[in-house]
């Protein structure tokens, strides 16, 4: 029973404390006087009873009520109910209160004198109960006796009042009065643990709809900030009310204040979580609160902060409660589609909807909390019941481990409390109760069927309706009402009276008389049982993911266990990978604790060596995957494994499992301790009383049906029992229950020392303290975050990390286990003796075990190690030196697929091995460990100069269970070396590793690279002070540099914008030459620029060097020029080569002898170099030999050139200053490049505008008629608009679809592009061009304005006249352009890609061919990441222009690529232009030549774009050049007839361009590389003929050995020129980057393959006595090269004779002339052959067209594999089409060759013996008698002599004998021997007639002397 109200109040406005205009509330009667015992007067209610304030106000206001909660210091809550009227305040009340604040006021307010002023007064009940309505009738009684002045005494009403009791709950009906006259009936509620919500539920959701309420119930339950809106109070309250409805059978624990008064905002601001209400008065307050949820009520909004993060409800749980809302709230929602919709559907009343709401959150919370008993660990039973819950296993079993709502949820105090609510087994029981226990099998069934689950619901809805209402309603109440008039009647209303509290009193002093003397009322309190519902095991595997196939994979754990045991170690050596994928599944992780659970005898299981390693695997691998909260329970049942499982290392010592496992997280983790001691606590008191039930009740047995009984229920049983036992069996039960805590403590401190004790004490892992995510991996260490935490305040103090001694470890670990059992005994009520007992033996169990681990350590060390592979050495160049030595790693598979076995075939990787780091390259040479492939070698190496990428990451090995830390290195080889290292090497090593890499990767200077050190000792440190050997070299530099500093004084400089690394041995100054944009903006002096005065005589030869350079030649072939002297030079030649540029003061980075229109002299191009960046300024390149049109390259023109600085936009152009001289020149120079074509001067009536219109017919031919269109076809798709072309890179420009060509563009000045006003007009985005200023061209001699061109832009290109000079310029830089009347040149604006772009794009393409990682992610498949990097995009641009430069060519126009810095794009176009329109350029040497002239000497910056070095490793790596290859590589592919070198030869290319072993892609211009004397290395120096500085060279070596960089099927035609598909979709991707041969690494240096041939073919000499093998054996992909296993058919053929010729003893002539021989014999047949065989007809005649060739494309690419008939049929007929008239190659520059005239007197083949212990062999000799020396050549056609015999040393010559490995089958007289000074050279002539012919002429030179 309880009283209905506890007191009474009546608060009024308190006159005396008004502080300007801010009122006060003060008490004006309070009843009763004394306070009750069992709840005390709550302070402060009369700042609820106004929340906005006291305020007196001028007119009367509605009576208003509501009800506040106050919380209590006992965390009770009183409700108070506060019902408010106003009464008017007479003058002198008013004016006495003012008169007393005078003093303070000058002036009196006259404000309040006119009207009445009326202040609040309020009736204030308090209670403990919450009965709003009950409230509102009592208060609203009291008020309308007052107001209708009723003949009740008030003191009767209040004394009444004070003095009714009504029972709590149990449903019971009581009826009140208050002797007015009124009656009302008070209905219990029949449950109180149900909330009673009446519908403020209901009116919660009507309020802020579904999802928001939805969102407010989630962040309450995990403990987030609410704060409620709202203008009215009640409302607040009701929604408060609401919330906390919706949260049972949770209860909210936290600050929980309805109605928050105005004065105590600051409340807002506290840290903790609450849920509170404000007037929306306050709105503007609540504004700056970072982290409060607010709900407004008003508005149905709910505004979320940025910071707030709230977890929802786990899917699909938030979608099916979100549904069945929706169902009870809008129920016409499901019908409102139906074309016959249903007559009513109304959603139910209020107050039924309210406990519909409730019974969906009901339902919702059975489902969250199904099993939450299995998961309760009951730890004490008596006196009182302590109950744990175990959270881990409760998310384990639910398979929601990874969910944060329920994770947060557990962690929160309402479940806290929830648990010690309603853990206890006894006691009584409600509807929750009922849901779990006995509907969960019925919630499962209907969850996925709403209309079901909406019938359960309805049922919960009727059960909650009736504890609310337990009586249908009865229309018993009678309350008055305060009269209308009353209401109305204003004025003279009296106050509300005085009561008489003596007269109160008496009523409560009575009641409390009566109460005393009545008999006491006995609750029964129904306890009982508490059932526990089905367990949770099977509602798991519905959700749980179900491994596939399990049940075969626990066989395969089954069986390694069982071959384990049975001593097989082989069988499980082979099963044990399996095993250790199996155990990823958690079945298979249970089912192995199970089976090992079976071998252990007496908690113990000895095993050997190799037993013990194979279980600790097992557990190691088992464990790792368990989080650190161990949901499943394995790291639970393997911890009694890891005491029992160990072997004997020696007398007396025992190893056991638990020193190998110990690098798991679990271990460290507080919780998983607890929940694990708690279990056993339970499992031994369940023991306990097990025992006492046995003993008493035997023959039940048979009835319980064998049924375990849970701990829960026995604790139930107990409790049940407790009262009826006698204080003795209590007092044995508690001390019987406290010692088995007690016991288990210990046992628990033994246990934690075990695993937390290193086996090493030496290292701590507890003091590191690493968070969760990344774990520490040094080889033995690791901690979780919780102790992280918990810890921290006790290790701030300490400095013990790295090299703590031991016992800094003993201390951390004895800390930790104090603080568990700190914790688990205060929770567990343990003795404060016994407490303190442990405290004092925790240290020396501590100690004890540190000391048996010293012995097991020592003891263990001395075990052999497990047999690790050997380290395999790799091998390596001549010249490449190890950096450090082997460090033995692990080679992780990447996102490849190939090798890791899951594309069919056995996994070689992960592979075990080691890390080379060598001067050259990066080296992983091992063997894969899968013993399948065991023998296998993996090799995988890139060169150090090509890494681009270099991160750590942490690796777990499926092997050993051990965290690694690992590098993943990624090479722009397209290679990626993901290793982990080892546990043997260090970390420190590692570290080393890492900065030796890096210092090899990044050299100071570009000497530092390998090209430069090779052969040298490999020290690390470069050198920079080397003599040099050049010195006329030197001094050239030296000179260049003077000269170039005397300019330079005298020039403007503008702003940097590119510096190159500076080098050391640089003058300071000298970096201000590295300047590139350098513009000079007055006349350079002359003399500075004069051969004569520069080069002194010394240096001649340097210059005869520079003119011998690769472009001098090529501009000779083309006819470009000679250099023969000026005098000489005959006039009518269109072009000279200008020497103005020798000392590189013109343009750094171009070459020293450039071509240019002779018209021009020297003067006039160091003036227009100044308006192009970098200075470079046009230059002819190429020339077409048939329309004799000439191909330009150049830079783009400046931004703002130094023109602008002096020329405002506007200036009268009357006097041509500077700057109009400068463009005039550029117009001269132009104007000179177009008359030097034939085409042009063909016309002479050019310069008359009548012959303009009548010429253009006559200059074209009617082939370029023919072509036209298809160029304006061609130009329309380079510059079109977005939609035309595939992947077009828009710069934005001109807008997105602006198709802008600017009219033509003679001035081509700084200024043309830059301003949009002023002369030249603009082109507007619009897309067309806009008209231009009349004046446009006035300069041009006075010729009439043009007529403006406003048509679209199509329009210009199908006019019939072209152009005789198309600029390709920028887009982006040509805005304004000025017209030329005459259209002889036109600018085609082009968006180029920016170096960015290729570099983003190219790590895009390296991620997408190499991935890091296997991608599970459909949407990165290969070919969407290949889609994404645009590589293809790019290439297909870059292909494009330079098709449309090699059309316009074609045509006869001239073109000029003047694009960016003109050394990227404009590099790759013009040289792609050139190899698709000359044949030549795609021979051997002509390819050569190409590179060297347009890649080396017009300066593309391979070390800058490289990043070769310190200083331009920030800039990253671009591969421009790359891209070059890659676009000729798509060439060759469509050509495969036209070119001479082979696809292999791209790719050694692309492989050695960044591999730095040679050194012609080193540096960045010609001037840098004289400057370090590389540029005209001599022949004759070099001093290791092993080691080769030039890449041709080596080249040019192989080529001679063998065919491989040869194409076959090099048929070329005549004057051929290329015109290849550029659509992306024509266009492959190169398998350069997608190939990999794991047995031998990259096979681009091939030194290495050779050698590793040989070794392999040395050491099977064993006698085989196991009769015939195969020669087949299996080819994997990725393993072998396929090139060399499967090799074409006459590379074969071509080895076979070779291999034939050397068996017969005959000197085996080089491959290329057995090739050639076959091709010209091949000729005559075909002229022999009447009807020819198809396969020759089809490929043979050389004037087909490209189609039918490429069908003999096709036909030889499906015929290689088939047969080697056909395909060789195929190869070699494709190939041997000869050309007619075209020089061979290897003549065509002899003349420019100065080799020496050579003297042979005598020559011929002699076999001739190798030093010690070599073979003999065949050379060509050649007896030179002017030289007087012998010299000999490999064969007769070597340009290159291997040696020098000199006459002058030698002694005689003498007949010989045979020695081992002679020749076979020569006569012994065919022998003579040649003996020197030195040494004795032994010889073999082919009979003996020759060797006579030789002695004899050997012995006349020698006379002659």
């Amino acid at each position: 029973m309880a009283r209905l109200a506890d007191y009474f109040l009546v608060v009024t406005y308190d006159l005396d404390k008004r502080v300007e205009g801010e009122g006060q509330g003060r008490i004006l009667q309070r009843f009763p006087e004394k306070d009750w015992e069992d709840s005390p007067f709550p302070q402060g209610i009369e700042l609820f009873c106004q929340p906005s304030g006291w305020q007196l106000v001028p007119e009367r206001q509605p009576a208003s009520f509501f009800v506040a909660v106050l919380t209590d210091i006992n965390s009770d809550r009183n409700y108070c109910a506060c019902f408010t009227f106003w009464e008017g305040l007479d003058r002198l009340q008013l004016q006495k209160a003012e008169a007393s604040e005078v003093d303070e006021v000058d002036e009196e307010p006259a404000v309040v004198q006119s009207a009445q002023v009326f202040a609040p007064k309020s009736l204030v009940l308090v209670s403990r109960l919450d009965y709003t309505e009950v409230f509102r009738n009592c208060l609203g009684l009291i008020y309308t006796v007052h107001v209708d002045s009723l003949s009740v005494p008030l003191e009767t009403v209040v004394g009444n009042l004070l003095t009714c009791i009504i029972p709590i709950a149990g449903g019971s009906q009581r009826t009140i009065t208050l002797g007015a006259g009124d009656r009302q009936v008070i209905q219990t509620p029949i449950d109180d643990s149900l909330p009673v919500s009446g519908t403020s539920v209901a009116q919660l959701f009507r309020q802020l709809g579904i999802i928001n309420v939805l969102c407010l119930f989630c962040a309450a339950l995990t403990e987030h900030k609410i704060l409620f809106l709202s203008s009215s109070y009640q409302r607040l309250t009701d929604a408060c009310r609401g919330l906390l409805s919706i949260m049972f059978p949770l209860k909210y624990s936290f600050t929980y204040v309805p109605i928050l008064p105005g004065k105590l905002l600051e409340v807002l601001s506290t840290p903790t979580p609450f849920i509170i209400g404000v007037n929306s008065f306050f709105r503007s307050e609540t504004q700056e609160l970072l982290d409060v949820i607010i709900a407004d009520l008003d508005g149905g909004t709910v505004t979320i902060p940025e910071c707030v993060h709230i977890s929802l409800l786990p899917e699909p749980l938030l979608q099916q409660t979100q549904t069945l809302l929706s169902m009870i709230l809008d129920p016409e929602l499901e019908i409102a589609d139906q074309a016959f919709p249903p007559p009513s559907t109304q959603s139910s009343a209020l107050k039924i909807q309210d406990k519909e709401i409730r019974g969906v959150f009901l339902w919702l919370f059975a489902r969250l909390f199904q099993g939450y008993r299995w998961c309760l660990h009951i730890i004490r039973i008596h006196p009182e019941p302590v109950i744990r819950f175990h959270k881990a296993a409760f998310l384990g079993q639910r398979a929601l481990s990874e969910d944060d709502f329920l994770m947060k949820v557990l962690d929160g105090m309402a479940f806290a409390g929830f648990v010690s609510e309603r853990g206890p087994p006894y006691r009584a029981t409600d509807l929750f109760d009922d849901l779990i226990a006995n509907q969960v099998e019925r919630i499962r069934q209907e969850e996925t069927c709403p209309h079901k689950v909406m019938n359960h619901v309805k049922e919960l809805a009727e059960q909650l309706f009736k504890n609310e209402n337990p009586y249908p309603a009865v229309a018993m109440h009678k309350v008055q009402r305060p009269s209308e008039k009353s209401q109305t009647t204003t004025q003279n209303q009296t106050q509300f009276p005085t009561l008489d509290d003596v007269a109160v009193q008496l009523f409560i002093d009575h009641a409390a008389a009566k109460l005393k003397t009545a008999p006491p009322v006995v609750k029964v309190e129904l306890k009982g049982m508490v059932p526990s519902g089905p367990p949770l095991g099977d509602t798991v595997d519905r959700n749980g993911i179900v491994m596939a196939n399990s049940a075969r994979r626990l066989e395969v754990v089954r069986n390694c266990i069982t071959y384990i045991f049975e001593n097989k170690m082989l069988e499980a050596k082979k099963l044990m990978p399996a095993v250790l994928r199996a155990l990823k599944g958690r079945a298979a992780r249970i089912c192995l604790t199970q089976e090992l659970n079976q071998h252990v005898l007496q908690n113990r299981a000895v095993l050997d060596d190799q037993q013990f390693d194979y279980i600790v695997r097992m557990m190691n691998c088992t464990l790792q995957d368990c989080s650190h909260m161990d949901e499943h329970g394995i790291a639970a049942n393997l911890l009694p494994l890891v005491t029992a499982f160990c072997r004997k290392l020696g007398a007396g010592i025992t190893q056991f499992a638990y020193s190998c496992v110990q690098e798991h997280m679990v271990w460290t983790t507080m919780q998983f301790w607890e929940a694990m001691f708690y279990s056993d606590v339970q499992n031994h008191i369940r023991a306990l009383y097990l025992e006492t039930e046995d003993n008493s009740s035997e023959q039940q047995d048979g009835s319980a049906g064998g049924r375990e009984i849970s701990a829960l229920d026995l604790a139930s049983e107990q409790n049940r029992l407790w009262p009826t036992l006698s204080k003795e069996m209590q007092a044995e039960r508690v001390q019987k229950e406290e010692s088995t805590v007690f016991s288990q403590a210990i046992h628990y401190a033994n246990r934690m020392s075990y695993l937390l004790l290193p086996l090493d004490t030496s290292k701590n892992r507890l003091l590191r303290s690493a968070g969760l995510g990344d774990v520490e991996s040094v080889s033995n260490s690791y901690v979780t975050n919780s102790i992280a935490g918990s810890m921290a305040e006790s290790y701030d103090t300490e400095s013990g990390f790295e090299d703590a001694e031991s016992s800094d470890v003993a201390n951390s670990v004895v800390r930790f286990i104090n603080r568990f059992v700190d914790k688990v005994c205060n929770e567990s009520g343990v003795t404060n003796e016994h407490l303190k007992a442990l405290h004092t033996m925790i240290p020396d169990i501590v100690q004890m075990h540190i000391e048996t681990l010293d012995a097991v350590h020592r003891e263990s060390k001395r075990l052999p190690p497990i047999q690790k592979p050997k380290l395999l050495r790799p091998t390596l160049l001549p010249g490449e030196e190890l950096v450090m030595d082997a460090m033995r790693v692990h080679l992780i598979p990447d996102g490849r697929e190939e090798a890791t076995g899951l594309m069919g075939g056995p996994p070689l990787l992960p592979a075990e091995g080691a890390i080379f780091l060598t001067t050259y390259r990066l080296i992983f040479r091992g063997t894969p460990t899968d013993p399948l492939v065991g023998e296998q070698v993996v090799t995988r190496s890139f060169p150090i100069a090509s890494l681009t990428k270099e991160k750590r990451i942490s690796v777990t090995l499926p092997m050993d269970q051990f965290v690694q830390e690992g590098l993943q290195l990624r090479s722009c080889t397209f290679q990626l070396i993901k290793i982990a290292f080892d546990e043997e090497v260090a970390s420190d090593l590692a570290e080393v590793f890492r900065k030796h890499m890096h210092k090899l990767r990044y050299p100071q200077h570009v000497q530092g690279t390998f090209a430069f050190t090779v052969g040298q000792c490999g020290k690390l440190v470069v050198e920079h002070k080397t003599k040099d050997k050049n010195q006329s070299l030197k001094t050239l530099s030296k000179n260049l540099v003077k000269s170039a500093k005397r300019t330079i004084g005298r020039q403007y400089v503008t702003r940097k914008k590119y510096s190159p690394p500076t080098w050391e041995n640089r003058s300071s100054f000298q970096s201000e030459m590295d300047e590139d944009e350098i513009s000079v903006s007055e006349e350079v002096d002359q003399s500075s620029l004069t051969l004569s005065s520069t080069i002194r005589s010394s240096d001649r030869q340097t210059m005869s060097n520079v003119v011998e350079r690769a472009c001098c030649r090529d501009y000779q072939r083309l006819g470009l020029g000679t250099l023969s002297n000026s005098l000489t030079r005959s006039k009518n030649e269109p072009f000279r080569i200008s020497t103005v540029n020798r000392m590189y003061t013109v343009c750094r980075s171009y070459p020293g002898l450039l071509i240019v229109p002779q018209s021009i002299p020297d003067t006039t191009i160091q003036r227009i170099c100044r308006c192009y960046r970098q200075n470079r300024f046009p230059v002819v390149c190429w020339r077409n030999s048939r329309t004799k049109a000439v191909l330009l390259r150049s830079a783009g023109l400046h931004a703002k050139g130094v023109v602008g600085f002096f020329k405002s936009p506007n200036a009268p152009s009357s006097v041509p200053s500077q700057a109009d001289s400068t463009s005039l020149e550029q117009e001269k120079y132009l104007q000179a490049i177009i008359s030097s074509m034939p085409s042009y001067s063909e016309s002479s009536g050019r310069n008359t505008l009548s012959g303009f219109t009548s010429t253009h017919m006559s200059t074209s031919d009617s082939s370029d008629k023919l072509r036209q269109p298809k160029i304006g076809a061609l130009m329309k798709q380079v510059m079109g608009t977005k939609e035309d072309v595939p992947g077009t890179f828009s710069r934005g420009a001109l807008g997105q679809r602006a198709k802008v060509i600017s009219l033509s563009q003679p001035k081509v000045s700084g200024k043309a592009r830059n301003p949009p006003r002023g002369k030249w007009g603009s082109i507007r985005g619009s897309g067309r061009l806009s008209a231009y200023n009349p004046d446009v061209g006035t300069r041009l001699a006075g010729k009439e304005s043009p007529q403006s061109n406003g048509g679209p832009s199509e329009a210009l290109f199908l006019r019939q006249q072209k152009a005789y000079l198309y600029i390709i310029g920028d887009k982006a830089q040509l805005k304004g352009g000025k017209q030329d009347s005459f259209q002889q040149w036109e600018v085609v604006p082009i968006e180029v890609c920016d170096v960015r772009q290729v570099k983003n794009s190219f790590k895009k393409l390296m991620k997408a061919c190499v991935p890091s990682s296997s991608i599970s992610d459909p949407n990165m498949s290969f070919l969407r990441c290949l889609e994404e990097s645009e590589w293809m995009a790019l290439l297909h641009r870059v292909l494009q222009v330079s098709v449309l430069v090699v059309e316009l060519l074609d045509t006869g126009s001239s073109v000029m690529v003047s694009l960016e810095d003109g050394w990227d794009v404009t590099t790759q176009v013009v040289s792609l232009v050139q190899l698709l329109s000359d044949p030549y350029y795609r021979t051997f040497d002509g390819f050569r030549l190409l590179v060297e002239k347009e890649w080396l000497s017009f300066g593309h910056r391979f070390s800058h774009r490289g990043a070769q070095t310190l200083g331009s490793q920030s800039s990253g790596f671009t591969p421009v050049f790359l891209q070059f290859l890659d676009c000729v590589h798509q060439i060759h592919l469509q050509f495969p007839m036209e070119f001479e070198f082979s696809q292999y030869y791209l790719k050694f290319l692309a492989y050695h361009y960044v591999s730095n072993r040679f050194r012609t892609f080193l540096l960045d211009s010609d001037y840098e590389r004289i400057e370090l004397g590389v540029l005209y290395e001599e022949k004759g120096e070099r001093k290791s003929p092993q080691v080769c500085k030039s890449v041709w060279d080596y080249i040019d070596r192989l080529n001679k050995k063998t065919p491989i960089f040869y194409n076959y099927m090099f048929s070329p035609e005549d004057e051929e020129v290329l015109r290849p598909y550029t659509f992306i979709s024509n266009l492959k991707v190169w398998d350069f980057y997608m190939e990999e041969t794991l047995s031998e690494g990259p096979s681009y240096d091939w030194e290495l393959r050779g050698r590793q041939e040989r070794v392999a073919e040395e050491t099977p000499e064993k006698p085989d006595s196991s009769g015939p093998k195969s020669h087949r054996h299996i080819v994997w992909p990725c393993y072998d090269s396929l090139s060399k296993v499967v090799p074409d058919a006459i590379t074969k053929l071509l080895q076979d004779l070779q291999s034939l010729e050397a068996e017969l003893g005959q000197t085996s002539e080089k491959w290329k002339d057995t090739w050639d021989k076959m091709k010209n014999s091949q000729k005559t047949e075909i002229k022999l052959e009447s009807k020819p065989s198809f396969s020759s007809s089809l490929l043979m005649s050389s004037n087909l067209s490209h189609q039918r060739r490429s069908q003999g494309v096709y036909l030889q690419e499906s015929g290689v594999g088939s047969s080697i008939n056909l395909a060789l049929d195929c190869e070699a007929s494709a190939t041997s089409t000869p050309v007619p008239g075209r020089p061979s190659t290897s003549t065509l520059y002899s003349q420019f060759q100065s080799t020496e005239s050579e003297n042979r007197s005598f020559e011929g083949i002699l076999f001739k013996k190798g030093a010690l212990l070599k073979p003999w062999k065949p050379r060509w000799f050649v007896l030179d008698k002017t030289k007087h020396q012998l010299r000999y050549y490999e064969t007769r056609q070597d340009k290159e002599c291997k040696g020098v015999i000199e006459l002058a040393d030698v002694e005689s010559v003498i007949p010989g004998t045979p020695t081992m490995g002679a020749p076979k089958n020569i006569e012994e007289k065919a022998f003579f021997d040649l003996k020197t000074t030195k040494r004795v050279y032994n010889f073999c002539a082919q009979d003996s007639l020759n060797a006579q012919l030789w002695m004899d002429s050997v012995q006349s030179c020698l006379s002659d002397a």
